[in-house]
């Protein structure tokens, strides 16, 4: 009796912590998925489901290891939540761009002040000629990956619409690459 209680306990408490590892690795659990249709695939005719239906992708998540999975949006891009200085940021991630672009109010928000005078260099965009301010970011931050100091412009809200996370950032890591339709950055 006591044997299946301590069964009975241990399945109760395996299938509580099921969604807990689901969610906290997500990657780990389509791959046991992933094995478990293929071993089924060789044992019967039916078709089998796909992983597609049975784990949806989180528009950001976290491979094993310091490595994070940025899911495309409708058009493609890459965007997702950044930490800059700590605060969370929305960015996207653009290898066209040469360094990371902050808009003013983003960089007032994540505690970067600047003066009038501070924006003398001139950069092309796909807009144009524009003023920026050169800066150095303490911290940029996705997931388990940090990059400290990373060189930075922050250019005026009417000028830029969305902040961008360039090869400033991209090229310090040890790998970035687009697979299935993420972008894989790995540190």
């Amino acid at each position: 009796m006591l044997q299946k209680l301590l069964i009975a306990g241990v399945i109760v408490g395996c299938s509580a912590s099921l969604p807990i590892l689901l969610q906290s690795h997500p990657e780990a659990f389509e791959h046991v998925m992933r094995f478990a249709l293929d071993k089924s695939k060789d044992m019967t005719a039916e078709a089998p489901m796909t992983i597609a239906t049975a784990v949806s992708e989180p528009e950001t998540s976290q491979p094993l290891g310091r490595k994070v999975l940025v899911a495309a949006d409708n058009q493609g891009h890459f965007v997702t939540t950044f930490k800059v200085n700590g605060r969370p940021v929305d960015a996207m991630v653009d290898t066209g761009a040469t360094v990371v672009a902050l808009t003013a109010s983003t960089a007032r928000k994540v505690g970067i002040s600047l003066s009038s005078g501070d924006y003398n260099h001139e950069v092309s965009t796909a807009n144009g000629q524009v003023k920026v301010a050169v800066v150095t970011i303490d911290s940029i931050q996705l997931g388990k990956i940090t990059l400290e100091d990373v060189q930075a412009v922050v250019i005026e809200d009417k000028a830029l619409r969305t902040n961008l996370i360039g090869m400033s950032f991209l090229k310090r890591l040890d790998k970035y690459q687009v697979q299935d339709g993420a972008l894989l950055l790995a540190q």
